[in-house]
């Protein structure tokens, strides 16, 4: 991961703003896209080197004021602008050993129980746990995959979504949420690193340093047995589990999607066992 972390922001950040969004008269042609160093400087009311040096990672301890006036200039909503003010106690530590996450009981006799699709999924997008259903609405979502990964390099994935630009945006921009300014998990730079080489959209995605929780939200799947599904997706914070979120799909009662959804249930539904043929019934 990086050690600039606050220097790569900022100018990923920059990068993205259209000077005339900013109030800035642009004459001629420019050479590279977003605002110039000194504009965010003036616009912010800091001074130009000073600026330039928070992007080289010569100062990493701005005032909130400083930072505040950069969002401002960059249109940062409050997540964003949160995430920024975290980089500056972002330091490099040693890598720690990670942990095997389990998932409470409780939660996984819910899984058992709940007649929709549904799973738990780590800080990382790591599958913990999942139930039947949401196995047959991808099979994908098994305990030990990676939903990012998944998302993003398997192309059986990427067929369930007609909206796959739109919700890779969003996907990646949660994750940098999720994991934060943490430098000292290996698992997050090995999955980082995996998907940079891989994917040509994930690098692109991942050098915008977007940051936007992954809330509950409308969700189009274009499925391979039950055809188009509208459902919504919540994702829900579970107590004391280090980050781990339940997630679930359902549809609209009375719905076509709701019809669809019972009927995948039903294809997924494992064949009685007879003890006395040895075989399915």
């Amino acid at each position: 991961m990086t050690t600039n972390a606050l220097g790569e922001y900022l100018r990923a950040r920059r990068e993205l703003v259209d000077p005339a969004d900013a109030g800035l008269r642009v004459v001629g042609v420019r050479r590279t896209p977003g605002l110039r160093r000194e504009e965010v400087a003036t616009l912010a009311g800091i001074s130009a080197d000073y600026y330039l040096r928070l992007e080289q990672g010569r100062d990493r301890n701005p005032s909130p004021q400083v930072l505040a006036a950069i969002a401002r200039v960059f249109g940062l909503d409050a997540e964003a602008t949160q995430y920024l003010m975290s980089l500056t106690a972002a330091r490099p530590r040693t890598p720690r050993r990670p942990r095997r996450e389990t998932v409470a009981a409780g939660i996984r006799q819910l899984l058992d129980v709940i007649a929709i699709p549904g799973f738990v999924e780590s800080r990382t997008f790591e599958v913990l746990a999942a139930n039947r259903l949401a196995t047959a609405l991808s099979p994908r979502i098994v305990v030990g995959a990676n939903r990012l990964r998944d998302t993003f390099l398997d192309p059986d994935e990427r067929d369930l979504y007609p909206d796959w630009e739109q919700s890779i945006g969003g996907m990646v921009a949660a994750f940098r949420n999720s994991i934060g300014t943490d430098v000292t998990d290996p698992r997050i730079g090995q999955l980082v690193g995996e998907l940079s080489l891989a994917s040509e959209d994930f690098r692109r995605l991942w050098a915008r340093h977007d940051v936007k929780p992954l809330t509950g939200a409308p969700l189009r799947l274009r499925h391979p047995q039950v055809g188009a599904l509208e459902l919504r997706r919540e994702k829900l914070a579970i107590g004391d589990s280090q980050g781990q979120l339940l997630v679930l799909y359902h549809a609209e009662p009375g719905s076509p999607s709701e019809r669809s959804l019972a009927l995948l249930g039903s294809l997924s539904t494992p064949a009685p066992w007879s003890a006395e043929r040895g075989s399915a019934l």
